[in-house]
């Protein structure tokens, strides 16, 4: 895997390797509740975030995850987090998960352009056949995202998650493979630069 400092530009954001000192302004990002409604950990102060990001900051270390932040070129805020995870060389797989954005980005090109940058190094430097993501079956905004990037519904893990206030969640899980990429890079570089490349939030 390549080093835990990489980041990742795009256009309209820049993906940070997420460190400790991100947990305040990501916390402030956090503007309403629906922005962490179907996420499995709990948040309702900055000691809920700093844990999130420490744990995060574990996978790094272990090797099986990237974490980063999102940072709006516009107005130079971080904006919410995402996160390469579940990394396995062994099997050229990974996840892209553990996503959430401030809603004054949402339905805009930010998330399109995360998918982008992540999708690229996942299939171009980490050399993955396979990019897995998955989404609470109620969560419509994030199924409709990740259906939208060109991503293979493969079916629903029903009661395979017990969240923090005891909801039992069915997940939805997604593909992309390596031989889907190019047609996928290709559509993400079309909604990129077209006028409705604006969409769901992931």
């Amino acid at each position: 895997m390549e080093s835990h400092a990489v980041t990742l530009e795009g256009e309209r954001v820049r993906l940070l390797p997420l460190r400790l000192d991100h947990a305040e302004p990501l916390f402030n990002a956090i503007d309403r509740p629906e922005v962490w409604s179907y996420l499995p950990c709990r948040m309702e102060g900055l000691e809920d975030m700093t844990t999130h990001v420490r744990e995060a900051l574990d996978g790094r270390e272990r090797g099986t995850d990237l974490p980063f932040a999102v940072l709006d070129k516009a107005s130079n805020q971080l904006v919410g987090m995402t996160r390469v995870l579940g990394i396995s060389t062994e099997d050229r797989s990974a996840e892209i998960g553990w996503t959430w954005y401030s809603s004054k980005v949402w339905r805009t090109r930010v998330n399109t352009e995360c998918k982008y940058l992540l999708l690229r190094y996942c299939f171009e430097a980490l050399h993955t056949i396979r990019v897995q993501f998955r989404a609470d079956l109620r969560n419509t905004r994030s199924n409709e995202a990740i259906l939208r990037i060109g991503a293979k519904q493969e079916g629903i893990f029903r009661k395979n998650k017990i969240l923090y206030n005891g909801h039992i969640r069915d997940s939805v899980f997604y593909s992309i493979l390596e031989e889907e990429w190019p047609e996928v890079q290709q559509r993400l570089q079309q909604l990129l630069t077209s006028r409705h490349g604006a969409g769901p939030i992931g």
